[in-house]
């Protein structure tokens, strides 16, 4: 069983979720992967340490824009190259759009956001922001799936040196239709949240704008990055790349700090991928202490700056 992966990359670097699609795709059988746009041959070089046998290039000036139909056609035409009877994709905004793209234009089912895969085509589906594991069978060739992030856990095998194969995609002017027209840059400072190893985050909880000070002083001690709940970002206290949650960003980091935050289906979905959750609430029935490790009940105006005192001393 041949199984095609498409790597997303920056930088001439793979993408961290996509070596995590990579790792549940060598489950179903020999892998190949498929990089698209500039930076991609960098990319390519990396993959042998995680199993792929040959890396297909697609290669057209055409696509140093991103444009999903663009992409859609390199995948459809690599899937002609190798005779794939899987395809799988990391479960970002970009592959899931590319699958959706892929799997109208072959007229096959498409399975997004899978945590496991048989070669049967059965699936475990994560749902519901998280709250549900769906299992089904996908009736078609190939199988299309995506891989729910931080759900499979990228790791290095002893592959050896993946060769790069180079081609042309049969593109048209119909697939480079959509594409992007500009890269606005996010200002941040200090870590981003898909980064951080701690993540400490507010909610509701916290007030005001002016209340997330006091988590900003304990980020900096921790070298943390500071997030929020959708509540926050639809008060305007902090703005949307700030959010985590199932409509935000999915974070993984060795510890998360939920300061004043109920815990939502949708906001458990974008923190569940931490090693260790602490709640801070007063609310000692708060559904998110269902899902921490760690819960220090009580006023989170007076818990947050204790433990910033107590850290200031150690140092």
């Amino acid at each position: 069983m041949t199984v095609l992966t498409l790597i997303e990359h920056q930088d001439g670097r793979a993408d961290e979720l996509s070596l995590q699609a990579l790792a549940l795709a060598r489950t179903l059988g020999e892998t190949e992967g498929l990089l698209v746009g500039p930076g991609a041959g960098e990319a390519a070089a990396e993959l042998g340490a995680h199993g792929v046998r040959t890396a297909h290039v697609a290669e057209d000036d055409r696509l140093s824009a991103y444009a999903p139909g663009g992409w859609a056609r390199c995948v459809t035409d690599a899937i002609e190259r190798t005779g794939a009877t899987a395809v799988v994709a990391a479960g970002t905004n970009r592959g899931n759009e590319v699958m959706a793209h892929v799997a109208a234009r072959l007229d096959l089912p498409f399975a997004a956001n899978c945590s496991k895969a048989a070669d049967d085509g059965t699936v475990t589906r994560v749902r519901w922001g998280g709250s549900l594991l769906e299992e089904a069978r996908v009736h078609g060739e190939p199988l299309l799936l995506t891989v729910a992030p931080h759900t499979v856990q990228a790791a290095a095998v002893n592959g050896g040196e993946a060769g790069v194969q180079r081609f042309e995609p049969g593109l048209d002017e119909a697939d480079l239709a959509v594409q992007v027209a500009e890269h606005v840059e996010t200002v941040t400072a200090g870590v981003s949240l898909a980064e951080a190893k701690v993540v400490i985050s507010g909610g509701r909880g916290v007030g005001s704008a002016e209340g997330f000070a006091i988590l900003e002083e304990l980020a900096g001690l921790l070298d943390a990055a500071v997030g929020c709940s959708r509540v926050v970002t639809s008060a305007g206290w902090r703005p949307h790349t700030d959010q985590v949650g199932q409509t935000g960003t999915k974070v993984s980091p060795d510890l998360y700090i939920a300061c004043g935050i109920s815990g939502a289906t949708q906001h458990i979905a974008g923190c569940k991928g931490a090693k260790k959750i602490l709640a801070i609430n007063s609310d000692a029935e708060a559904p998110i202490l269902a899902s921490a490790d760690y819960a220090v009940i009580g006023d989170l105006t007076e818990i947050v700056p204790a433990i910033t005192e107590e850290l200031r001393k150690t140092r």
